[in-house]
């Protein structure tokens, strides 16, 4: 048995409205953007996902760290630990963005056990296995003592089961929204826990796979990770999983989940505007200070990665350009030269951050914070 899908009140119906109209209006927005503006955006929400889903289970990687382990940065200063989990599933992430336009997709004992592969492969043990249903019972334990178990999962004999109807349900229509029936498969499946660990990411990335089949925006667009990444969010998230009780009750009202997941869902896309509208304010602004300094537009790539991120790195810079390393270099040593970048560390791990000669103004536009709306607050 699984969790029945609760009716939405008005107020969801309106939150859920107000989501799908800031949603449609991004689409539009980005259709009008340069392709490489554009392409920078979603590889740092990509990271940003990444970043923070990870960061719940307690792995802390910064985005822009995230971000150049997902170019292929060799020289980022994190732990080995950090670093596997990071790219097992950034790699995870990047196969469930190219399954949305899949046209004979379908949901699968196969489909998710590879999944679970790619994010724990790594961990593989006899005892904690990766690919497969658990052989004996988990537990989620109490934040504040661990020899407290907050939550019991089902019996490993019921896995099977609970998990064939699971990909039934994956697999039907209900004729619920999209967004809604992505936040149900999060509560199924982290409720059955069908995996020896991994559960936490599998179930947020499950819902992530299933707003990017929706096919309304890029799945970096519309993923709630970043958002339930945020300390108070986290929490919160964690208070209304324990809402549903120690042990699996499928048999109970989960309004209060829905509610939960469509402020995300609002909150994750009025940040995911704010940041399209900043970066954008902050490349017209680069671009007018290059042309009014005689500097090529070129190198606007690497200021707006040091405006919106703190630092670039020259691997990075050549990457988005498609230079030569001599290319990168050049450009690189003639903004040192200016001032306007000041080159932090030696060699492969050396990177650049603004310099004297950075416009303040420019800086002052990226660090701008937003104020979201709570959807739900007249």
């Amino acid at each position: 048995m699984l969790f029945p899908t609760p009716a939405l009140t008005a107020a969801d119906e309106r939150v859920l409205s107000d989501v799908d109209r800031m949603r449609d209006d991004l689409r539009h927005q980005l259709q009008g953007r340069p392709a490489k503006w554009a392409g920078g955006l979603r590889k740092f929400l990509t990271a940003d996902a990444v970043a923070a889903s990870n960061s719940i289970e307690g792995f802390k990687v910064s985005t822009v760290d995230v971000e150049d382990l997902m170019a292929g940065e060799r020289d980022v200063d994190v732990s080995d630990e950090n670093r596997a989990e990071t790219l097992a599933y950034q790699q995870m992430m990047t196969y469930i963005q190219t399954l949305h336009s899949v046209p004979d997709f379908a949901y699968g004992k196969g489909l998710l056990n590879a999944l679970h592969w790619m994010l724990q492969g790594h961990r593989h043990t006899e005892r904690r296995p990766a690919g497969q249903w658990r052989p004996g019972p988990v537990y989620v334990t109490d934040a504040r003592d661990p020899s407290i178990a907050a939550y019991t999962a089902p019996g490993v004999e019921q896995v099977p089961a609970l998990m064939a109807a699971l990909i039934d349900w994956l697999n039907a229509d209900d004729r619920s929204h999209p967004l809604i029936r992505a936040a149900m498969a999060h509560l199924h499946l982290v409720s059955i826990h069908p995996w020896s660990d991994g559960n936490g990411r599998m179930s947020r990335s499950l819902q992530t796979l299933m707003i990017a089949r929706e096919g309304v925006l890029a799945p970096e667009f519309s993923s709630i990770e970043a958002w339930l990444g945020r300390p108070g969010n986290t929490w919160e998230y964690y208070q209304v999983l324990g809402r549903r009780g120690p042990t699996y009750r499928p048999d109970q009202d989960v309004s209060d989940w829905i509610r939960f997941n469509l402020m995300a869902y609002h909150q994750q896309a009025q940040t995911v505007h704010a940041r399209f509208e900043r970066s954008g304010r902050v490349w017209n602004a680069l671009t007018e200070f290059a042309s009014g300094a005689g500097l090529d537009e070129r190198p606007v790539t690497a200021l707006h990665d040091v405006a919106m991120a703190g630092r670039v790195r020259r691997t990075r810079y050549e990457r988005s350009e498609a230079l030569s390393v001599q290319q990168a270099q050049r450009d690189l040593r003639e903004l040192v030269s200016r001032g306007i970048l000041e080159p932090v560390g030696r060699t492969r791990a050396r990177f650049y951050v603004a310099g004297r000669s950075f416009p303040e103004h420019v800086l002052d536009l990226a660090r701008t914070p937003v104020v979201l709306d709570d959807p739900y607050r007249d």
